[in-house]
């Protein structure tokens, strides 16, 4: 008890800021664990048609979103909280109203040419709706969220994030049992709990601000995303063309196998994400400090740690597949080396874009983004038609690679434009890391063959880890520790 009342005392001693930022945490694995956690009972439920005719239509919903919502609830919103700070409620519910009218459009425009949209995104119409009103309801969630983070209140969205992540995959399963279509029945669970569960807080933000149209914050909010919109997507078309372009060109089936691989890879970005909302700050303190040079003591250990979770992923693969899905998905395991290795790039990518942001070069940001979308749509043309969905595994990766390198070079660019051509960090040490852990996942995907050989393999891995132990210790300590020291930095 008395261990009880220390640990309570000293959380109530933690600055509010320490506090929200633990919660935010919180919820972002709350919302991606339980959808994690729930895909084993998903994959059972429906067939690998079923399921991939369901991740294609999440792949066109982040697609589609990006024109319907012009993703106005990233980043420009919480740039306009702080510019508005006097005025914020007033922003949000004006905000709020744009979106209303930019869904109403585009809902008006599906509904006079519904045959030819429909056809296109290969869905029904009610499919379609559902994925509009999802947009909506995302959009209004956002806005309210950011309003809370921008103050540090979190008690509201923690809860209502938990109940909605918990409410989502429960009426899912109950209508997918009790339904004949069950992709739709699926999408439906998730737009009836997203309109129950947000709705109340845009209505909400639409009383406390009273204004649907403001014009100077509508004219505010376009101007600074409207130029965003080819970086938004290709964001998205990096992260989401391989499942439709494999559903095209080969099957559902096969998109829904190539799905279950790709979501189990991105289990690791649970990690990746929470390392990269510790550090992100401690590094603008670094780059505002003058001392960019000391990012690079952290950022090394963060890869090794990184790639070494990846690398686990990979040598269990075979286990997690048995795990997350029943027979007619196991070849998937053939596909996760690749994306998980591509995890590792995307994490990479943000110790090289934190400096164009920092110095606002979002030229470069887009140029990246856009240069590995582009290059994922030509590959995955090329060699899904060439060697079937196994490939897309690989163009990822590649895209994936390329991307952080073309970051990597407007680091180097804007290093030499605005510090003097200081080195934050060394090439052949970042080289070094990403070489080795690229042989030996590869390595480990060659002992799929042999399962004695792959656990001699894991044996290997195993001792490495307990002999390392006090230094993977000592690398997290110094990962958590950064919020405490970057007021020092």
């Amino acid at each position: 008890m008395a261990n009880k009342k220390t640990i309570i005392s000293k959380y109530k001693t933690l600055p509010v800021q320490v506090r929200a930022a633990f919660w935010f945490m919180v919820c972002s694995f709350m919302q991606k664990g339980i959808s994690s956690i729930t895909t084993p009972i998903f994959t059972r439920l429906l067939n690998t048609e079923e399921y991939g005719q369901y991740s294609v239509f999440n792949s066109w919903l982040g697609i589609v979103t990006v024109f319907v919502s012009l993703n106005l609830s990233s980043g420009v919103f919480m740039q306009g909280l702080v510019k508005y700070e006097d005025r914020r409620k007033e922003y949000a519910s004006s905000l709020q109203g744009l979106t209303i009218l930019l869904v109403a459009l585009w809902a008006a425009i599906y509904l006079v040419f519904y045959n030819f949209w429909n056809g296109l995104f290969g869905l029904t119409m009610v499919q379609m709706l559902a994925m509009l009103l999802m947009i909506w309801m995302s959009a209004a969630f956002g806005f309210w969220a950011s309003s809370e983070r921008v103050v540090f209140r979190y008690r509201k969205l923690v809860l209502i994030t938990i109940l909605v992540s918990i409410a989502k995959p429960l009426l899912g399963i109950f209508l997918v049992l009790h339904a004949e279509d069950k992709v739709t029945a699926r999408i439906l669970g998730l737009a009836v709990v997203e309109l129950i569960g947000y709705s109340g807080l845009m209505v909400s933000q639409i009383i406390k601000g009273k204004k649907l149209c403001v014009p100077e914050f509508w004219k505010h909010a376009l101007l600074f995303n409207i130029p965003l919109i080819p970086h938004y997507l290709s964001t998205t078309i990096l992260n989401s063309a391989d499942r439709i372009m494999i559903e095209k060109m080969a099957s559902a089936d096969t998109a829904g196998i190539y799905s279950l691989a790709y979501s189990i890879s991105q289990l690791m970005t649970l990690f990746t994400t929470g390392i990269t909302q510790t550090l992100e700050p401690w590094r603008y303190s670094k780059q505002k400090a003058g001392r960019q040079e000391e990012i690079a003591t952290l950022a090394y250990p963060a890869l090794i740690l990184v790639a070494g979770l990846n690398l686990a992923l990979i040598a269990f693969a075979p286990e997690v597949v048995r795990i997350f899905a029943p027979p007619e998905y196991h070849e998937a395991v053939w596909v996760i080396p690749p994306v998980a290795m591509s995890v590792y790039f995307m994490f990479t990518y943000g110790f090289f874009a934190s400096f164009e942001f920092y110095f606002e070069k979002t030229g470069y940001v887009a140029a990246a983004t856009m240069a590995g979308a582009v290059l994922n749509i030509i590959l995955n043309y090329i060699f899904i038609g060439i060697f079937g969905y196994f490939a897309a595994g690989y163009t990822t990766l590649v895209c994936y690679m390329v991307y952080a390198a073309c970051h990597y070079l407007g680091m180097r660019k804007i290093c030499k434009d605005n510090l003097g051509g200081k080195k934050v960090y060394s090439l052949k040490k970042l080289l070094a890391i990403s070489g080795l852990f690229m042989a030996l996942g590869f390595a480990i995907q060659f002992t799929y063959f042999n399962i004695y050989v792959r656990y001699a393999a894991i044996v290997v891995l195993t001792v490495v880890l307990l002999i390392k132990r006090k230094w993977i210790i000592e690398t997290v300590k110094q990962i958590m520790s950064v919020k405490g020291s970057k007021k020092k930095g």
